[in-house]
């Protein structure tokens, strides 16, 4: 089966840290949010895979180029104007010749993908949409089925008093290519609402894959910060931190014997923890980066690239690449986007949200 991953998507509710870097880019314990999904495609015997991108979408194929390395196929589909998630897919359209998964590019899940294919096949479905339970559904897209699995309502962001389950839309289908022919060429049509809805009134077979494992939706920056919290702590099957230790340093990393790092932390490779330096967890510092003598970093995602100086702290912040924190600074609870410099004894205000390329105090 061949799949189409949706990464056009400007991750607005992300900003600043996605003015430069895709959605799709981000890192997630120091490894893009996309790679996750391609290799888990990979795993479920998915080769074939097609890229709907648009916003930034040379660093995408900068870094992934033509799939080999993953050992998969890439293929990559522009949208010049934005065409939702079916424009998207039927953008795509000519290397849809068979039964193929859409996926939402900016969900984290374990989802059994050759399960829900067995499904669809078995029932014959002309579309199969994976479901899975949340705490709070009005922010989603509200599935109800009959016993054999048949989805009989779709409800988009219901208030609370029209909530009759908790399970949602969850971001991946499978659909047979003539679902696509409902789709009009170059226009920005939903499957949410344009093309699911219509078919359900039609009659046609559309099946739920309802499905409990781990899923996370990183639109915000909470939430991203909770999927990396998530991975850490052994809560996806993605990832294994070494429950000995709960750290992990990567290859050609040095620390001070005087550091002290209290798990759960991951450290990318070539980085530098200088003397006295306090890293608590859960913490995430990228590839290249410097922690200088005597620098506090706690619950914090760090990117790559970032220098904090002696003496500076960084609590409960997102710091995107290249920054530079002076000796004797503060940040705390805010997100900083990358090429940023906070100048040196500086105390930033809680909750702020930097700019890239801009020098604070």
């Amino acid at each position: 089966m061949k799949a189409v991953i949706l990464v056009g998507g400007l991750g607005t509710r992300l900003i600043p840290l996605t003015i430069n870097t895709p959605k799709a880019m981000m890192p997630v314990l120091n490894t893009p949010f996309l790679e996750y999904v391609i290799r888990r495609l990979n795993r479920h015997n998915v080769k074939e895979i097609v890229l709907a991108i648009s916003h930034l979408a040379q660093p995408i194929k900068g870094y992934f180029g033509d799939g080999s390395r993953l050992g998969v196929n890439l293929s990559y589909t522009i949208e010049e104007t934005a065409l939702g998630t079916a424009g998207a897919v039927k953008n795509a359209e000519k290397y849809l010749d068979e039964a193929f998964l859409v996926l939402n590019g900016d969900i984290f899940t374990d989802l059994d993908l050759t399960a829900m294919m067995d499904s669809h096949r078995q029932r014959q479905s002309l579309a199969t949409i994976a479901l899975t339970p949340v705490a709070d559904p009005t922010s989603y897209g509200l599935i109800e089925t009959d016993a054999q699995g048949r989805i009989t309502c779709f409800l988009e962001k219901p208030g609370w008093e029209q909530v009759t389950t908790n399970m949602i839309n969850a971001g991946t289908y499978i659909l047979e290519p003539e679902v696509l022919s409902s789709i009009p060429p170059q226009t920005n049509f939903s499957f949410e609402h344009d093309v699911f809805p219509p078919l359900l009134e039609r009659g046609e077979p559309i099946y739920a894959f309802p499905s409990s494992c781990y899923w996370m939706d990183i639109g915000t920056p909470e939430k991203y910060r909770q999927l990396n919290l998530d991975l850490i702590s052994g809560k996806s099957n993605q990832y294994h931190l070494d429950p000995t230790t709960g750290i992990s340093i990567g290859e050609q990393s040095q620390y001070h014997p005087t550091a002290e790092i209290t798990a759960p932390v991951v450290i990318g490779s070539h980085c530098s923890i200088g003397r006295n330096a306090r890293l608590t967890g859960p913490l995430v510092i990228g590839t290249g980066s410097t922690i200088a003598e005597g620098a506090t970093v706690e619950d914090s995602i760090i990117w790559h690239q970032v220098t904090i100086e002696a003496g500076a702290a960084v609590r409960r912040s997102f710091i995107a690449n290249d920054c530079r924190l002076g000796a004797g600074s503060t940040v705390e609870g805010s997100v900083i986007s990358d090429n940023v410099t906070v100048a040196k004894d500086y105390h930033m205000a809680t909750d702020s949200r930097i700019q890239p390329g801009t020098s604070v105090g």
